[in-house]
């Protein structure tokens, strides 16, 4: 199998035949902005999480034309664009919100400033990268509110796609995940693993007087010791923590549920764990979970819990509906005023209002270099990210841990109603100063 990728190839067609037009008009390098935001919040959603900023800005900088993407685009493009694209580099400006805050619809997410044709080139990368990792990252937040302290441990590497897993992974421990299952994920990014066995394992010990769970949680504890958890589901779950109390002993670390009634079981098999002497041993449980099912077994004795489908899938909003769309021309503002589909010209910057408690009350959006005076306590959120095609923030593990921090404090910022997961407007309001006012 072929798995290699050209990341320059990682775009729509028509960004490179708007590049040859604009080439060949002489508009390529008039000096534009483009705003990445979204119009609105996926229905029932209260706030956004900002995720991907890292990886766009490093995908940015590394983001060139080789001869191999060259020769693939040379059937539609005409020498001119192939000689423009052969010496590609992003020269220009980025600024935006800081990876981990929160974001509202009309948020300036991400601003980007240089030649309409660099600045073209980068619509397709930045929103997929901003639309899946928000996603992700957003509802890992609502998960990681709905867990109320206890943690939770990324498992969706076998529901997306191979390269999603490892994306997902890092906006799920950006969001307040404590680990993930994903090895890449730890290599590139440092984000802890967790991870023991399947059902496979126990399956396997099976021979011909039939299965023989004993032997495979022998078998774990004795490779791994005995802090590890034992998945007890797989026939008969009050068999299985039996076997597993007996395997490892009082000590045991944990015992994983993966099936069934999940609030019924936890309560039972830590009534059973007590009774064999076992009370420091922790429950697991895992199975289609998603934050309303986290949610309903708040009152019941799980330790952590382990998600998969539903979070790398947004957990019903696959994608944060961002867009990227030129603001301003040679300093002139403008704008599309197609029917739901309208986006405001001009350059703009944000901050957002607070309460002195530090409960976040506005988003104001702003022409840029125009803050406007506020009788709140505010914070300023535009934050200068590449200068004249050089990085100016951190994009490595540092970055990641800052990005943890950001959310958990965006999160404990918003009104109480914003962490409801009933349906509901934006938790803040946002206003957007035109660009005319001064």
């Amino acid at each position: 199998m072929d798995d290699s990728v050209c990341a320059a190839l990682l775009t729509d067609k028509y960004e490179l035949t708007m590049l040859a037009a604009a080439l060949h008009d002489g508009t390529a390098h008039r000096r534009v902005t483009f705003e990445l935001f979204a119009r609105r919040l996926p229905a029932g959603r209260r706030y956004g999480v900002v995720a991907g900023t890292g990886r766009f800005l490093e995908a940015l900088l590394h983001l060139r034309f080789d001869d191999t993407a060259l020769a693939a685009l040379a059937d539609f493009l005409d020498a001119d664009t192939l000689r423009y694209l052969a010496d590609f580099r992003f020269r220009g400006d980025v600024e935006g919100y800081a990876e981990g805050e929160l974001y509202f619809p009309g948020s300036p997410v991400l601003s980007v400033q240089g030649s309409f044709a660099e600045c073209i080139v980068l619509e397709t990368l930045a929103l997929s990268i901003f639309n899946h990792d928000s996603a992700v990252a957003s509802a890992a937040a609502r998960m990681v509110s709905a867990a109320r302290g206890r943690p939770l441990i990324e498992m969706g590497s076998r529901r997306t796609h191979e390269r999603a897993a490892v994306a997902a992974a890092r906006a799920a421990y950006l969001a307040g995940f404590a680990a993930s299952s994903n090895l890449e994920a730890r290599r590139r990014y440092g984000v802890p693993t967790e991870g023991t066995s399947a059902h496979a394992f126990t399956l396997l010990h099976t021979g011909p007087d039939g299965p023989d769970e004993p032997a495979a949680f022998r078998a774990q504890t004795e490779t791994l010791g005995t802090g590890t958890t034992l998945l007890v589901d797989t026939y008969d779950v009050t068999t299985g923590v039996a076997n597993a109390v007996a395997a490892a002993g009082v000590g045991l670390g944990a015992v994983r549920i993966d099936s069934g009634e999940l609030g019924v079981l936890a309560r039972q098999v830590r009534e059973q764990l007590d009774r064999l002497g076992a009370t420091g041993t922790r429950i697991v449980v895992s199975g289609d979970l998603d934050e309303f099912a986290i949610a309903a077994l708040g009152a019941d004795p799980v330790d952590s819990y382990g998600v998969g489908t539903s979070l790398v899938t947004g957990s019903g909003a696959p994608t944060a509906d961002m867009v990227y769309k030129l603001v301003e021309v040679n300093g002139i503002p403008v704008g599309k005023r197609s029917t739901r589909k309208e986006s405001s010209g001009g350059h703009k910057q944000a901050l957002r209002t607070s309460r002195p408690t530090g409960i976040i009350t506005e988003e104001v959006v702003y022409p840029a270099g125009r803050p406007p005076e506020t009788g709140e306590p505010c914070r300023m959120l535009t934050i200068p990210l590449v200068r004249d095609g050089q990085l100016v923030a951190d994009t490595g593990r540092h970055a990641l841990t800052a990005a943890r921090t950001l959310v958990a404090s965006g999160l404990r910022s918003l009104p109480w109603e914003a962490l409801m997961l009933s349906h509901g407007d934006p938790a803040i309001p946002t206003t957007q100063i035109p660009p005319t006012r001064r």
